[in-house]
C-alpha cells in the first residue's frame, strides 16, 4: 500500500476529471479545451454567425467579464445560471471557458454529486449537480460556495480519540495535536500544517489516523505545477493535502487545519488577469 493519509480505492490512484456531464463542445474533437485550444477553436468560427446564434451566451460572457473585475478573494461569490441558454450557447460557453487546473467533486446528502471545474480563466468555475440539470452555473470566486458550505455543514466539529490498537507509535499525540488545533482554529487565522513526510508514522499509525478522522465530502485535484490532491476529512477544517511527482508517488503528505487549502483557491491577482483575458476574447472573437 502506498504511504499517505488518504489511499485511493483500488483502480482509482489517478483522480479522474468526469466534467462535463454528457455535453459536447462546438466540435467534439475539441472537448476539454485548454486555453490555447479554446482560442484556436474560436478563431475558426464566424463571429457574426456566433453573434446571431448565441446572443444570450455573449451577453452572459460580457457580464461575467465585468463581474470578475470587481471580485475579490474576501467577497461573496457571484453566480450566473445557464438555464436560459440553448444547446449551442452552452457549447460556446464550454469552449470559451475550457478546463483549468482545479477540478473536483462534492458529495451531497442523498448520494448525488456536484462537479466543479475551474475554467482556463482562474477564479471562474463551472458547477453542475448530477441530480438536477437546473443546477448548472458559472461561479466567480476563490472556490465555489458549495465547497465551503459542504466543508462546514457536512463535517463534524470535534472527534473522539479511541483506544490505540497494537502497533501504534505516534498516532495518539498527533491526533491530540490535530484536535487541539481544530478546536482553536478560527476563520482569518493562519493555517497550521502537520507534515507526515517528516514524521515517523507506521502503517498502523496512518490507518488509525484515517479511521479516526474519516473521509469527508470534498475531493479536489489541482494540476498546476505537478499534481496536488486535496480532500476534506470528516472533521471540520481538517484537510488532507498530498503532492505527487510525475511517477504518481507522494512527495509531500500533509494535514492542514484551516479553511479550504490555498492550493485550490484563486487569488485577487487571478481575478484581475482573468477579467482582462476574457474581455480580450470577447473583443477579438465576438465583436
Amino acid at each position: 500500500m502506498k504511504a499517505g493519509f488518504w489511499i485511493a480505492p483500488e483502480g482509482e490512484e489517478q483522480p479522474v476529471n468526469i466534467f462535463p456531464i454528457g455535453e459536447e463542445s462546438l466540435d467534439a474533437a475539441h472537448k476539454g479545451l485548454t486555453a490555447a485550444g479554446a482560442l484556436a477553436k474560436l478563431a475558426t468560427l464566424d463571429s457574426a454567425e456566433l453573434a446571431r446564434n448565441c446572443p444570450n451566451a455573449i451577453v452572459l460572457l460580457s457580464q461575467v467579464a465585468d463581474s470578475i473585475a470587481r471580485q475579490t478573494s474576501d467577497a461573496p461569490t457571484q453566480l450566473f445560471r445557464l438555464a436560459g441558454l440553448n444547446d449551442l450557447e452552452r457549447r460556446l460557453i464550454d469552449d470559451v471557458l475550457g478546463e483549468g487546473e482545479v477540478a473536483g467533486v462534492v458529495a451531497l446528502p442523498g448520494g448525488s454529486l456536484a462537479q466543479i471545474q475551474e475554467s482556463v480563466l482562474a477564479g471562474v468555475w463551472r458547477v453542475r449537480w448530477e441530480a438536477d440539470s437546473q443546477h448548472d452555473y458559472i461561479e466567480i470566486g476563490p472556490v465555489p460556495e458549495i465547497v465551503t458550505r459542504a466543508a462546514a455543514d457536512l463535517t463534524v466539529p470535534d472527534f473522539e480519540i479511541g483506544a490505540a490498537p497494537e502497533g501504534i507509535m505516534n498516532a495518539l499525540p498527533v491526533l491530540a495535536e490535530i484536535r487541539e488545533r481544530t478546536l482553536a482554529w478560527k476563520p482569518g487565522t493562519r493555517t497550521q500544517t502537520i507534515n507526515f513526510t517528516l514524521l515517523p508514522m507506521s502503517p498502523a499509525d496512518m490507518s488509525f489516523l484515517q479511521d479516526t478522522l474519516r473521509n469527508g465530502p470534498i475531493q479536489l485535484v489541482s494540476r498546476g505545477y505537478g499534481t496536488c490532491r486535496v480532500l476534506a476529512t470528516g472533521v471540520r477544517n481538517v484537510w488532507s493535502v498530498q503532492f505527487f511527482n510525475a511517477m504518481d508517488t507522494i512527495i509531500l503528505d500533509t494535514l492542514e487545519v484551516g479553511g479550504v487549502p490555498v492550493v485550490a483557491l484563486a487569488a485577487d491577482e487571478d481575478f484581475e488577469d482573468s477579467a482582462v483575458r476574457l474581455k480580450e476574447i470577447i473583443e477579438a472573437y465576438f465583436t
